[in-house]
């Protein structure tokens, strides 16, 4: 592991940072009070090229690594942790498949709109009865000639509604594992298959925005497919491959939302710092050491995620550590958040004070793109098998 970044990625962390302060704190208060999606921030984001930052040059990205994506993002997250979301899924899981998976054509038609911000990302895998077990999905994908006729619902899809594109997953009938109609499935994953479903596709819509506990501006939806008709050439990998391309997405997606949870960790440290002036004095001492302690977990999940993106960056697998990483951050996260909110009083009980934000922001990094209980399972897993 380095324990120095390039000035590449030190620069670009210092443009993110910079970005951040001037053009996303000032939309913070309406996300917060309206929950409006900010079209007008992620336009921006667009034209400072940080929707296509680890897109390769040669398909109008920025042809940054994997390190210098998550410092962005960090630093994004750290003004917003809403903005962060709607980046990074855009990104680890809406752009790069396509980078890793897509077909020369498939590249050339959605890469370069993609890297530019001119279209919006966004990953449909989760179902009502399929969260933390995506291979048990009932989406289907019906082959009919030179298209597939897709029926089923998603939900809690990030981006939805302001997404041009989804790299959305289905089962195929037939194919060796899929799911049958009785629900059986002879092997975990058999059968599912990723396509690019576009927003105008016929029998594609949206359904109902989740009203959430934090997150206010970023889109968080359900999708409801009607027989939607996707032609063939739209299909990512091939069938049956579908599985295997949500679980390396997610990996990707895993260290991002560790990079966004650090930013938000961050961002709730700096806040305990600047409060234990104002700490009682018989208390000062002992939060003073807690302090510490927490500022040592932020370190140390911070070189979990830089690690875990390094080894994305080289090719090297990287399950454990990115599940690590999220883990870690995201713990952190609300570890610091929540004492913050302890220590900033009953003033931060009200939606006007920021410790109130980073403790609602927190939590969600402990659930999506797979509940930490879930990522205990997968770093015992691959521990157990080296």
């Amino acid at each position: 592991m380095r324990f120095r970044f390039t000035e590449e990625e030190e620069a670009l962390r210092a443009k993110a940072r910079a970005f951040a302060e001037a053009e996303v704190a000032p939309a913070v208060r309406a996300m917060e009070t309206t929950d409006a999606f900010p079209r007008a921030l992620v336009d921006a984001m667009a034209r400072e090229g940080l929707l296509g930052l680890p897109v390769p040059a040669a398909w109008g990205g920025g042809g940054h690594g994997m390190v210098a994506y998550m410092l962005a993002l960090e630093e994004i997250s750290r003004v917003s942790a809403a903005a962060g979301v709607i980046l990074a899924v855009h990104t680890s899981v809406g752009t790069l498949p396509i980078v890793y998976h897509g077909t020369e054509a498939q590249k050339r038609r959605c890469l370069p709109l993609l890297a530019s911000g001119a279209w919006l990302g966004a990953f449909a895998l989760t179902e009502p009865h399929a969260g933390s077990d995506a291979s048990t999905i009932r989406t289907t994908a019906a082959r009919d000639g030179d298209d597939y006729v897709l029926t089923g619902t998603k939900v809690f899809i990030t981006n939805a509604g302001e997404a041009d594109q989804y790299v959305l997953f289905a089962v195929v009938p037939g194919e060796p594992g899929a799911a049958q109609p009785s629900g059986t499935k002879p092997r975990a994953g058999g059968g599912i298959t990723a396509f690019l479903v576009g927003k105008d596709t016929p029998g594609f819509a949206v359904g109902r925005k989740e009203r959430k506990t934090g997150l206010r501006g970023s889109n968080t939806c359900e999708l409801i497919l009607e027989e939607a008709r996707v032609p063939a050439a739209q299909r990512l990998g091939g069938e049956g491959e579908g599985f295997r391309i949500a679980k390396s997405a997610l990996s990707g997606g895993r260290i991002g939302i560790g990079a966004q949870a650090l930013g938000i960790a961050r961002a709730a440290l700096a806040l305990a710092e600047a409060e234990l002036p104002r700490v009682p004095r018989s208390l000062r001492g002992e939060a003073a050491a807690e302090l510490e302690g927490l500022a040592a977990q932020v370190e140390a999940a911070a070189l979990l995620v830089y690690r875990a993106a390094d080894l994305l960056r080289r090719g090297r697998a990287c399950a454990k550590e990115s599940s690590m990483a999220k883990l870690a951050a995201s713990d952190a996260a609300v570890r610091v958040a929540s004492r913050t909110l302890q220590w900033c009083g009953p003033d931060a009980l009200t939606e006007a004070h920021p410790a109130e934000r980073l403790f609602r922001d927190a939590k969600v990094t402990q659930i999506y793109e797979g509940t930490n209980e879930i990522h205990r399972i997968v770093i015992s897993g691959e521990l157990l098998k080296s």
